[in-house]
């Protein structure tokens, strides 16, 4: 395994070096980096739901779609992402424990007793400060979190614009009350970048990490490519969020999902699927699948019954897809 200090700030250059050398490599590797400020949207996700509009284009907060499933993420200088990028055994079940795990141990030589949480949560008291999502590739899995270190909580519970669905069962009033910096549970105080030196220092110990990785300039061209053309494109970050016909949101044991259907004539002419689910396969392939039909529930549950939904919405049942798309 090799290691990756990315000292570039920019989300989409960094999102772009996880996808090159995800498709790119056969190699393992780990990365830290931060970002400036921006709220990371997951890939099955409808932007404009997850944001505060208004109060993102004042603060000049950029927005950027992820390749991984989850929910929207809020970033500044204040946040370290960290990446694994491993080989991945055909079949193999999502693991998000095992890559937690270094991060956890870290935080616990330093006094902090931090716990895995939910389905992909990283908690200290039961406030998060950690959320994790995956991507496969073929053999290749790509694996990420988010570190609240010292991040600034107004403008991460401003911008961020998140459904009540997603709380309903959590009591709380704002998402600043569910978050924590794991800078104010240290015993000896620490600045952002001795917290991400402590932790290369303590993952590469873990993993018997050696080798520093230096990318080409072949390689950053192509690096640079993936960040311009996707990355910071408005087609990959807003154009998978326009206004269909039919919308429903339903939250399950495997994330929320939230449907929407453009139905003419007793057709489903378009259909989209958003939320902060997971899966191992592109949900875009799901929903082609679905155009076409008529919107009737048995013919959908005919549909769904050839496939294994449970590869494009992990942890969630063809009943409980069928109650969100007819309820």
């Amino acid at each position: 395994m090799f290691y990756i200090d990315s000292i570039n700030t920019d989300p989409c250059f960094n999102h772009a070096v996880e996808e090159y050398l995800l498709k790119n490599t056969q190699d393992e590797f780990f990365m830290l980096w931060r970002s400036d400020p921006c709220i990371l949207i997951g890939k099955n996700q409808n932007a404009y739901a997850e944001i505060n509009v208004d109060y993102v284009k004042a603060h000049n907060i950029k927005i950027t779609r992820r390749i991984t499933g989850g929910g929207a993420v809020f970033n500044d200088l204040g946040n370290i992402n960290f990446t694994f990028i491993t080989n991945k055994e055909k079949d193999a079940p999502i693991n998000f424990e095992q890559f937690a795990a270094p991060i956890i141990a870290g935080l616990r030589d330093l006094g902090v007793e931090a716990l895995f949480s939910g389905r992909n949560d990283i908690t200290i008291d039961g406030k998060k400060f950690s959320g994790n999502a995956q991507h496969v590739y073929k053999n290749r899995l790509l694996h990420h979190g988010t570190l609240l270190f010292s991040g600034n909580l107004t403008d991460l519970s401003s911008a961020l614009n998140p459904d009540p669905l997603k709380f309903q069962d959590k009591s709380v009033k704002s998402v600043a009350s569910r978050v924590t910096n794991i800078g104010s549970h240290l015993k000896m105080p620490m600045t952002v970048l001795e917290f991400k030196a402590f932790l290369t220092r303590h993952v590469r110990n873990a993993y018997g990490i050696t080798q520093t990785y230096a990318f080409s300039q072949n390689e950053l061209v192509e690096i640079n490519k993936i960040a311009s053309e996707k990355y910071a494109n408005w087609d990959w970050n807003f154009g998978h969020s326009p206004k269909y016909a039919f919308t429903n949101t339903k939250k399950f044991q495997g994330g929320m999902v939230q449907f929407n259907l453009n139905i003419d004539k007793g057709i489903i002419k378009d259909i989209k699927l958003y939320g902060d689910f997971f899966g191992e396969l592109d949900i875009a392939d799901l929903e082609s699948k679905l155009k076409g039909l008529r919107y009737d529930e048995a013919d959908v549950q005919k549909a769904l019954a050839q496939l294994d939904i449970q590869k494009y919405l992990n942890n969630i049942t063809i009943e409980e897809f069928l109650l969100g798309m007819f309820a």
